[in-house]
């Protein structure tokens, strides 16, 4: 990859917005700037974008953490820079998106 990962694509999971659920964190794809909810999450949908997609390469959307993750061998990933804002608002409620999340929401983590 040469320049600027994409922007991302929203500020949370649109497929969990789509289905009416919620994630607990968020993923952005290094390759399309695909947001998806973590593996922890119920729907577990950066994992499945990256099976899907064959785009392996992903960072964490959460305010103040620099990770990149590669799931196609379960290891870190070296960072790439990334097209402004590096992470989901620092206001948004995590877990999100407010109204969604169940009041049961620890017990069905993964």
């Amino acid at each position: 990859m040469t320049g600027l990962a994409p922007a991302p694509s929203g500020v949370g999971c649109a497929s969990c917005i789509e289905a009416g659920g919620w994630w607990f964190h968020l993923r952005r794809c290094v390759e399309c700037g695909h947001v998806g909810c973590c593996d922890s999450s119920p729907a577990q949908h950066a994992s499945a974008h990256a099976r899907d997609t064959g785009h392996p390469i992903a960072a964490s959307f959460e305010p103040g953490e620099g990770w990149f993750w590669n799931y196609a061998t379960g290891s870190a990933a070296r960072p790439v820079p990334l097209t402004p804002p590096r992470w989901r608002p620092d206001d948004q409620e995590c877990p999100g998106p407010t109204g969604n999340v169940p009041e049961d929401w620890r017990s069905l983590l993964h």
